[in-house]
């Protein structure tokens, strides 16, 4: 029988180092133009550029030709048709799948729809891949299944049509397979005369699989395999062959290889003599890793291991308290790695993690080279096309727009970028302060016309007009419109309002990225069909997700940070495996939405667990490289993180071989990882601890104190003078929030708002339940942009409108409403002071006495009126000095509180037990506090809950002090 060609490199070396020295010396001895006709085939772009490089580093030689195993370049390719691109496929998905869902509603949501295409479509490329047919899948019994798998099958019998090869193109997965079929098929009665060698695949796809047992049952052929582990015995290789159990071993892939092949272990050679860099440790990762069902073999064999102290001699683990002291620590062994000069790389899934340390080692002005880039939808053009995008179909809001017009790629065709950011943040703050939340065309032209010094303003409005107030009309149409009419609006808005030059959203590297994105997109959009707004923001924002930016200003020529695949082809002197918690390395597989895992075995696809396989080989792979760090977090943001399988197996096994040393191997690896973890304690740990501030009582001058308030405002002077100091000495006011919501203080200002009109506008012979209502409908509709919020308040309305029209008719039978809404001011005797006040409504009774009500969403209860919010009664005490403008000089015969909450009541302000007189005079002993010097307006003094945060705390430095504290005085000027 002949035996296949098959050689293995050990876990731990740099395999294209390795496998260059081992090519190079097969043909040491013999003549130059030998080594040249030799066909290397690798597994990845990243592969090929290594071995060129490691073949020009040996100087003037004739080199072998190396391709890929994606773009075989044997002929076989002739008269197969190319490759139709995964876009143009996805997007023919996309149309099925939409059709379906408008025949069915029920079986997905519709939003889903780009990503479900994408998803179907990668479950389309791995049944070419492993040769299974829809036939296979459609008679799988799924009768004791749940119904959601019987749905599934309905969506995969769409793809039935991309299996018939005569009505539609090929895509890559199945003119790979029918590539590399004709080419064994060549083979068969012509095989080549040149050796081929395929090196660094594990077998894991099926068109793969079928050619790696082809070249290597050829004469002149090898399979050179990556990270074969020669010290797993026999018997544990053949315990491999229940994929079920076995597929998320590293060397499965390996087994079912060799299987295939009809060959045990024993046939795979060494293809150099380079011994790996610590064999000891290839022996005990290669036990610490056994198949779960046969770990009892760590009793048996773990005290047979080499020598535990060496093999773990360059081994740290580093086990922190959570990922910023892990990042912290691995920073600090990458910024020596610096001083020593070594070549150091970080391996790890983990973006997150990647990005604080990137952060830490920012501190030293060291730039890692980062290999996976960053994703284009997160680069400056990505946003500012998203952006555009999102707006498409859609109301704009205030922060849409501001957000657009901050963009740093917006205006930069027009030279003018510095009086564009004038303008916008003249916009931001008159947005901020009177919005709306959608501004109009018509807001915008007026703000403009009334900006006073800037006459190019009318022109920079209209800009933006043109720009951005026509994406809310866009309806469906095809994609081929869709794109255009997005990219219009993005360039223009890249160009500015006068385009002297080129703008900056397409230059650079992610500039030129996105362009070709967008340009891709563009070539294949007749594909698409028609989409409305929402489905092309949807496959816009999916298909930029899929590229990303390569583009370091300075990185580090000896610190990389490599994804677990850039690892398998290159090598370092200190190797860092980070985030290896469970859920991250190895990462949970993924739901698959279309077969379940028994449904997968049975179809011949694979399983979930090929992932984690393939993640535990490329562990094996890193872990026993020269030098390595194995670090991890104890807790997450979130909760306490559980090892990952790998690390837990390593650090049972060693602790249980104290007699071999493994305990005490284990406790060094540990010291040394916590060595690193005190240093970043240390580096953490400030030289000098800065007092905390004390609780302020500022004494401003007395010239400089406020010499008006509103009734409201002595609420807060009494509860926090600090804000009254803040707002009136300091003149600071807070802006409002840029996204404006339907907030508390919102919908108290539209029910005063509805009450007023509904008192003042319908007589009481018509005033009813359905004529108030009448009234809200038309004010929340004019006030409330949100659809939502409008019926939620018109709900909770409803269910106090009969409540308080009886009350009404009862309010009216004692007294006629005469005054909304009234302004008024008083001057205090002695004091150069204004008190100043607005009356909700005031009504005047037969006797001619006044009645003053107060809408208030909570009334205050008793105790809290008497001590603190006597707004009510300062209104009482001003209506009885003539303070309103046109309300004659009047006693008050009642205030009360008109409840408007979700308990509506009546509420009666105490008068006959505080009068106006006594009113009036503790607000000028209130006053005439504040104007003697060594007053201070004390932060907090008497708020009404701990947890109440105001407007100017965070200008006080509450938190570093407490309200127990005594105020600290201190005189201001």
């Amino acid at each position: 029988m002949f035996k296949p060609n098959i050689y293995g490199i050990a876990p731990g070396c740099d395999f294209p180092a390795v496998l260059v020295h081992g090519l190079l010396d097969r043909y040491r001895d013999k003549p130059p133009e030998e080594l040249a006709r030799v066909q290397l085939v690798v597994n990845t772009e990243r592969m090929k550029r290594r071995v060129v490089s490691l073949f020009a580093a040996q100087g003037a030689i004739l080199c072998p030709k190396i391709g890929l195993v994606t773009d075989l370049a044997f002929g076989a390719a002739a008269g197969i048709e190319k490759a139709v691109s995964p876009l143009r496929r996805r997007l023919e998905l996309t149309q099925l799948i939409a059709q379906l869902l408008d025949q069915q509603p029920d079986l997905a949501a519709r939003d889903a729809l780009y990503d479900l295409a994408d998803s179907l479509a990668t479950l389309m490329d791995e049944m070419h891949g492993e040769g299974v047919e829809p036939c296979r899948i459609s008679s799988l019994d799924v009768s004791d299944q749940s119904g959601h798998w019987a749905r599934s099958l309905e969506f995969i019998g769409i793809v039935d049509r991309y299996f018939d090869n005569t009505t539609e193109p090929l895509d890559k997965e199945a003119r790979q397979r029918l590539v590399i079929e004709a080419l064994i098929s060549s083979w068969q009665d012509n095989p080549p005369k040149n050796p081929i060698i395929l090196a660094g695949s594990t077998g894991s796809r099926g068109a793969t699989h079928k050619l790696m047992r082809a070249i290597a049952e050829l004469p002149n052929g090898a399979v050179v395999l990556p990270g074969f582990d020669f010290d797993m015995p026999a018997e544990v290789w053949s315990g491999l062959d229940d994929a079920l159990t076995a597929e998320d071993h590293p060397q499965y892939r390996f087994h079912h290889l060799l299987q295939s092949f009809e060959v045990t272990s024993d046939s795979v050679s060494q293809w150099s003599l380079t011994p790996a860099p610590s064999p000891e440790r290839n022996a005990l990762i290669s036990l610490a890793l056994r198949p779960a069902p046969v770990t009892d073999q760590w009793m048996s064999e773990g005290k047979h291991l080499p020598s535990l102290a060496s093999a773990c001699e360059n081994v740290t683990l580093v086990e922190a308290s959570s990922s910023r002291e892990e990042a912290g620590a691995i920073a600090l062994r990458l910024r020596e790695a610096v001083d020593k000069g070594q070549k150091a790389a970080l391996i790890t899934p983990d973006r997150v993690l990647t990005r604080q340390v990137t952060a830490a080692l920012s501190q030293w002005k060291i730039e890692p080279d980062d290999s996976a880039g960053t994703p284009l939808a997160l680069s400056a053009p990505g946003r500012f096309l998203r952006h555009i995008s999102a707006l498409m179909g859609q109301k704009l809001t205030s922060e849409a727009l501001l957000t657009l017009l901050k963009h740093p790629l917006t205006n930069t065709g027009s030279g003018q970028r510095g009086a564009h950011l004038k303008l916008t943040r003249e916009l931001e703050l008159k947005l901020r302060r009177f919005g709306p939340p959608h501004p109009h065309a018509d807001d915008l032209q007026l703000w403009a016309s009334t900006l006073k010094g800037d006459e190019n303003a009318s022109l920079w409005a209209e800009w933006i007009i043109g720009c951005l107030f026509e994406l809310s009309s866009v309806g469906t149409r095809s994609l081929s419109e869709q794109l255009d009419f997005h990219l219009a609006i993005a360039e223009r808005l890249a160009n500015g309002p006068a385009p002297q030059h080129q703008s900056q959203l397409w230059l650079k590297k992610a500039g030129e990225s996105a362009h070709q994105t967008v340009e891709t997109l563009k070539s294949e959009a007749g594909y698409g069909g028609d989409f409305a707004p929402r489905d092309y923001v949807d496959l816009f924002r999916s298909v930029l997700d899929k590229e990303v930016v390569r583009d370091p200003i300075q990185p580090h020529p000896n610190i990389m940070i490599w994804g677990t695949l850039e690892a398998r082809v290159q090598g370092a002197d200190l190797v860092i495996l980070a985030g290896l918690n469970e859920g991250v390395w190895p990462e949970t597989p993924k739901p698959d939405p279309w077969l379940n895992r028994k449904m997968r075995a049975d179809a011949g696809l694979l399983l979930p667990e090929r992932r984690i396989g393939l993640s535990a080989h490329d562990f094996q792979q890193a872990v026993c490289a020269p030098e390595v760090w194995i670090t991890r977090s104890i807790r997450s943001s979130e909760s306490e993180t559980v090892p990952s399988r790998w690390v837990n197996r390593l650090v049972n096994l060693l602790d249980g071989l104290p007699k071999t040393g493994g305990k005490e191997a284990l406790d060094q690896m540990r010291r040394r990882g916590n060595t690193y973890l005190a240093l970043f304690k240390a580096l953490e740990t400030p030289e000098k601890r800065i007092e905390s501030a004390k609780r302020p009582c500022p004494q401003p001058p007395v010239h400089a104190r406020p010499k008006k308030l509103s009734v409201t405002q002595i609420k807060t002077l009494i509860r926090d003078p600090y804000a009254v100091y803040a707002r009136h000495v300091l003149r600071l006011k807070p802006l409002d929030p840029l996204r404006q919501v339907a907030s508390a203080p919102l919908r108290g200002t539209v029910l005063h708002s509805i009450f007023e009109a509904v008192v003042r506008d319908i007589p009481l012979s018509k005033l009813n339940t359905a004529s108030l209502m009448a009234v809200a409908d038309k004010i929340l509709e004019a006030e409330v942009p949100w659809p939502a919020a409008q019926r939620i308040w018109r709900g909770k309305l409803g269910r106090l409108a009969e409540w308080f029209v009886a009350t009404e008719h009862d309010r009216q039978s004692k007294a006629t409403p005469t005054y909304f809404e009234k302004r008024g001011e008083l001057r205090l005797d002695r004091l150069d002071f204004t008190l100043s006040g607005i009356a909700d409504r005031i009504d005047v009774a037969p006797d001619g006495r006044a009645v003053i009500y107060d809408y208030k969403t909570t009334p205050p209860t008793a105790k809290v009126e008497h001590l603190f919010d006597k707004q009510l009664l300062l209104e009482a005490t001003m209506l009885e000095r003539g303070a309103f403008l046109g309300v004659a000089e009047n006693s008050v015969q009642r205030a009360s509180y008109i409840g408007i909450g979700s308990s509506p009541e009546e509420r009666d302000a105490k008068l006959e037990e505080t009068s106006t007189t006594d009113i009036w005079a503790e607000l000028h002993t209130l006053i005439e506090s504040y104007f003697a010097p060594d007053q201070g307006y004390t932060s907090r003094r008497a708020t009404s809950v701990v947890a109440h945060y105001g407007d100017y705390d965070h200008l006080a430095r509450f938190g570093e002090w407490e309200e127990s504290d005594a105020p600290n005085r201190e005189v201001v000027s």
